[in-house]
């Protein structure tokens, strides 16, 4: 018999596309095949994305599209946080044969074999196996041990699950009921994925959590090594729903490590959550050129009474106070949020402290959204999604315009002029033969296009140190000081290929994107 084959299709955040790497890895290691044509598969996978209305929706119409295509000729699986929050509406409606939840992928193999097998005289008597499904959540599960198969993006970054689940339980948010408690990966682990990704020649990492940086290994062979290490977690005015041990290894240590692996080694993380952001993880970003100098922080609302209801655990004036810090700590950073329009009860002066709230910070990058509500939560128990839809979308397009308005007034102010440091990923679609350019990300997570022939390329550690501390850390002293003109000048320039870095002036800033 041929090995059975599946095609996956992943929607969603970055997480469900690591998840959707994890699942591969599982199917490839048990026999199957994967193939990207629909019409050749025996299972057709979607990972799914609950996390808003709008993002059910689309898998909804993929679920039906299969359906009335392939008919049951095909099994049709469903994985992720729709798995586990709509299995019986899965069923009960006929669009999946498979539903299974983010913490039993190992289980995935099984079910489908299951599925898949040819009838017998058990199944004659038994009753032949139609539908399967596990959603059972774990307090322990991080597929710490399986190496993720990657079939996405370029060679040169690599996302890198360090924690799974979260327990912040946000009163809008679905995440806790879909993906479980909070729970981190083996140290160790993490360490030697990225060890092994950096040696493949990946030059760019994201760490990825639901609340990554909330991370803490407290494993016993982490509780061996440091038994007591005074960390704190928090700020002054950030509450925490949860209490910690002392001890292991906490999200600081871990980006520590994670740099040490090489200088030229980029590291980021997603996605945060603004009170586990303690001064030592502040400093330990300003003193580490390669960690990269951009921070999510995530408002959802500019009101003390809105963050309240939301149960985010801070006020407007503690968000405030921890800006005002990073800033002092790391001047050149980068910050990104999010946004909801329209959650319960928001009035119109709750929406406006928003805006305030947004022309303060002036953020780089923002995830904007209209409220919607989701089954199982806290605002689903006891609130009343009651914020008419036009109110909803007039305060959405308002956010929207004031955060746009700011990233075009920053980048024509702050990064016209100035040199960056950028990560070659690869030629840009407007490139053409006529006029050849890249792309690629500044340290601030800023997409910028360029020449090729306008740029410096930095290859060996002697050379990239000082143009990293003085470009990416403008504030920081070198020890060997550092003249950009005469150390450009003194640099080779090479052919380019994917993955160098190199030296590029910003010449002009159209919205998000960046010239060089």
């Amino acid at each position: 018999m041929h090995p059975f084959k599946f095609h996956l299709r992943t929607f969603g955040c970055q997480m469900n596309v690591n998840d959707s790497d994890i699942v591969r890895a599982l199917l490839l290691e048990r026999g199957f095949t994967e193939t990207l044509d629909e019409t050749d598969a025996d299972v057709l996978l979607t990972n799914t994305c609950a996390i808003r209305e709008g993002a059910e929706q689309k898998v909804w119409h993929r679920l039906r599209e299969l359906r009335g295509k392939f008919k049951s000729r095909k099994v049709v699986g469903v994985l992720g946080c729709m798995a586990e929050r709509l299995q019986t509406d899965l069923f009960r409606d006929g669009l999946a044969d498979l539903v299974v939840g983010p913490d039993a992928y190992r289980d995935l193999p099984r079910l489908m074999r299951d599925l898949l097998r040819e009838p017998d005289d058990d199944d004659a008597e038994l009753g032949r196996v139609n539908q399967a499904f596990n959603v059972q959540l774990s307090l322990d599960e991080t597929y710490a041990d399986v190496t993720p198969v990657r079939r996405h993006g370029n060679s040169v970054s690599a996302f890198v699950s360090i924690q799974r689940g979260c327990a912040n339980r946000c009163s809008f948010c679905i995440v806790p009921f879909t993906r479980g408690q909070e729970r981190s990966r083996p140290f160790a682990s993490v360490v030697g994925e990225i060890q092994q990704l950096y040696e493949q020649g990946v030059k760019e990492v994201t760490l990825l959590g639901q609340n990554v940086n909330s991370y803490h290994d407290t494993s016993e062979t982490a509780l061996s090594v440091r038994p007591d290490s005074g960390y704190r977690m928090s700020n002054d005015g950030f509450r925490s729903r949860i209490r910690r041990h002392d001890g292991g290894y906490y999200f600081a240590d871990l980006v520590a490590a994670v740099s040490d692996i090489s200088s030229e080694l980029r590291v980021r993380f997603t996605s945060p959550h603004p009170k586990d952001y303690p001064p030592p993880l502040l400093t330990l970003m300003a003193e580490r050129p390669n960690v990269c100098n951009h921070l999510h922080m995530p408002a959802q609302s500019g009101s003390t009474s809105m963050l309240q209801r939301m149960k985010r655990g801070y006020s407007r004036e503690a968000y405030l106070e921890l800006m005002d810090t990073v800033h002092e700590i790391i001047p050149d950073v980068a910050i990104s949020s999010d946004f909801i329009a329209g959650f319960c009860d928001e009035s119109e002066e709750e929406h406006l402290d928003t805006l305030s709230l947004m022309e303060r910070v002036r953020y780089d990058q923002a995830f904007m959204f209209a409220y919607s509500m989701r089954g199982k939560t806290h605002a689903h128990r006891t609130m009343q999604d009651n914020v008419p839809e036009d109110v909803k979308k007039r305060r959405l397009i308002e956010i929207i315009d004031t955060f746009q308005r700011h990233v075009q007034e920053k980048n024509e102010s702050l990064e016209v002029g100035r040199l960056r440091l950028v990560l070659v990923e690869g030629e840009s679609k407007r490139s053409h033969p006529g006029a050849r350019a890249w792309q690629g990300r500044t340290d601030q997570n800023k997409r910028i296009i360029f020449p090729v022939d306008e740029t410096v390329t930095v290859h060996d550690h002697a050379a990239l140190a000082p143009v990293w501390t003085t470009l990416l850390r403008p504030h920081a002293k070198s020890e060997r000081g550092f003249d950009p003109k005469v150390q450009l000048a003194e640099l080779p320039r090479v052919s380019l290929s994917v993955g160098d870095y190199v030296v590029v002036q910003v010449t002009e800033a159209k919205g998000h994107t960046l010239r060089g």
